[in-house]
């Protein structure tokens, strides 16, 4: 799992927001968020899943995902922020991170708990109309993609359209393994938890997104489509700098 990051102070008291990609992409959808954190002095490390943006290991299923993401925080040896969006929420409620998860943040993210999978939660959820209901296409090899016709609206309808156009461009096939995969742990009943509901949000049903919210124990709400770290990084990075002073000071109380 590579970590292009912006660079990080070395008072190890700080947070490290650790940020997790969701299905398709990689490291490189968190660009703008990272160069906001930086305007506001918060480190922050992207990382790419195994096989994802600029990895070259196999890709995995999810528990692989969550197994590189624990190695990674555990090599950072200090206190994170782990932040995790669309199908990222997922692995950062499965990686064994403890003890140096602070805080969960799910953005626009699948929550889940022990024995659920993606593909099962979201049988259970208020589905996307439109376009995005037929977003996903699933590869005789065992991959699944999503079709770049369909993913500027599902995806990126209120960014900017040259960066949503090279957004698509990015895009990669994952295994759908990590959607069928059953999570065997729940870290947000064990770590304090925001979730951050998109209400124009094409990819997820913000429903959908409201009954997980449930499980967190802090909901914010944004104006945003499924991708609001680059169609509106400045907002999503006070959220994260807001929850990162908060854990700096020790005001997050365990739930």
């Amino acid at each position: 799992m590579s970590e292009p990051a912006s660079d990080t102070p070395s008072d190890a008291a700080t947070p490290v927001v650790v940020l997790v990609h969701g299905a398709f992409h990689g490291a490189w959808c968190w660009a703008a968020l990272q160069a906001e954190l930086d305007r506001r002095g918060v480190p922050s490390i992207a990382v790419d899943r195994p096989g994802h943006g600029a990895s070259t290991e196999p890709k995995g299923d999810l528990h692989a995902d969550a197994d590189a993401l624990a190695a990674v925080v555990a090599k950072l040896d200090r206190p994170v922020v782990l932040v995790g969006h669309s199908y990222g929420g997922a692995v950062i409620s499965q990686a064994d991170t403890a003890p140096y998860a602070k805080h969960l943040v799910y953005l626009t993210a699948m929550v889940l708990d022990e024995g659920e999978s993606a593909t099962g939660v979201s049988a259970t959820l208020p589905a996307v109309e439109g376009p995005a209901a037929r977003l996903f296409r699933r590869r005789d090899d065992g991959m699944l993609e999503a079709r770049p016709e369909l993913a500027p609206v599902a995806f990126y309808h209120r960014c900017p359209p040259e960066a949503a156009a090279a957004a698509v461009a990015r895009l990669e096939p994952q295994r759908a393994a990590t959607m069928k995969q059953a999570a065997t742990r729940g870290r947000w009943r064990e770590v304090p938890s925001t979730y951050v509901l998109c209400r124009d949000d094409q990819a997820i049903h913000p429903a959908a997104q409201a009954i997980m919210a449930g499980r967190c124990g802090a909901t914010v709400e944004l104006d945003a489509d499924h991708s609001p770290f680059v169609a509106i990084p400045d907002q999503v990075a006070d959220i994260l700098a807001g929850i990162v002073a908060e854990v700096s000071a020790g005001l997050v109380d365990p739930r």
